[in-house]
């Protein structure tokens, strides 16, 4: 199977490697993107999923387009299917996580800490008695600072973005209500296709006006938790996790074999890797409600993309 592990290409400037994207600056003030197959979970890449990064941008490609009444995002064109050319912005420096159930593997997770006793957290109320995975009253957003490359996202509340001046008020209105807005269209489109979008988080950023705008990717299989609609109640009745395809999958694995946070990561077994690009495919096929095709032109994936973005050499 065709992976891509890594996207470096010499003749492109500005270049700066993502845990999963490869980014390059051009001088007119764009900014090339290209999604590896890298999958990054507890603040580590744990390996490389085939088709994974044409996946996630494909799908970003659809809620970009079907959230683009709601909030302008970074987006100027698609040359390949692992590539976007956005908008070169300044990322704020707070990642927007919108829950709409107590739900969560990582340490920042409501369901971890809730399960530690837990009730106040990112400046947030829980009541006692909520059972795993259960709905919440209302969504609530559950921002994290951005840590560099390596280290490990912490919780804020909106009083501590606010005093550390992280964000002006005027931008968290902002951020908070376009990310509200574009979590209650994601979990629309869902239910229409029988899932449920049960958290997902958003990366902003500003353009050389100070406009805020939608970066990075939206409500794929990396950045959202979805679930199987019809496998929720039987699941919840049993304290059980609903049928999922997104990165718990892989999560789940590693977590029931380690402490992914303090112990080494095992291998993931060849096997796990090609059920997770199956998975892969078939989200992206239930979240869009079109077939995915890899594009297989060119003798590897990063061969095709070479010859796609020859222009902005």
């Amino acid at each position: 199977m065709r992976v891509l592990s890594d996207a470096f290409i010499p003749e492109l400037p500005g270049h700066y490697s993502g845990k999963v994207r490869e980014n390059y600056d051009l001088a007119d003030g764009r900014r090339i993107i290209i999604a590896t197959d890298r999958l990054s979970a507890f603040d580590t890449i744990l390996t490389s999923i085939p088709y994974k990064g044409e996946i996630l941008t494909q799908t970003a490609r659809y809620w970009f387009e079907d959230t683009a009444d709601i909030c302008p995002n970074h987006v100027l064109e698609y040359p390949d299917p692992n590539v976007v050319v956005g908008t070169r912005l300044d990322i704020l420096p707070v990642e927007i996580v919108v829950r709409g159930y107590l739900a969560g593997t990582t340490s920042t997770s409501i369901l971890t800490r809730y399960r530690r006793g837990d009730r106040d957290m990112y400046g947030i109320r829980l009541p006692d008695g909520l059972r795993d995975n259960e709905k919440l009253a209302e969504p609530i957003i559950t921002p994290t600072s951005k840590a560099a490359h390596g280290g490990h996202d912490e919780p804020l509340s909106r009083a501590e973005i606010l005093d550390q001046g992280l964000l002006t008020q005027a931008q968290w209105d902002t951020v908070s209500g376009y990310a509200l807005r574009l979590f209650a269209r994601g979990q629309q489109r869902a239910t229409e296709r029988g899932l449920i979008l049960a958290d997902t988080k958003y990366e902003f950023g500003t353009d050389k006006n100070g406009t805020i705008i939608l970066a990075d990717e939206i409500h794929t299989p990396d950045s959202s938790r979805y679930w199987i609609a019809k496998s929720y109640g039987q699941a919840l009745a049993s304290g059980s996790r609903p049928e999922s395809f997104d990165k718990d999958f892989i999560r789940s694995w590693v977590s029931a074999r380690c402490d992914p946070y303090s112990d080494p990561i095992p291998k993931i077994p060849d096997e796990i890797v090609e059920q997770a690009s199956r998975v892969y495919a078939q989200a992206y096929e239930a979240i869009t409600g079109r077939k995915f095709s890899p594009d297989v032109s060119g003798d590897t994936v990063l061969d095709r993309i070479r010859t796609n973005l020859e222009r902005y050499f």
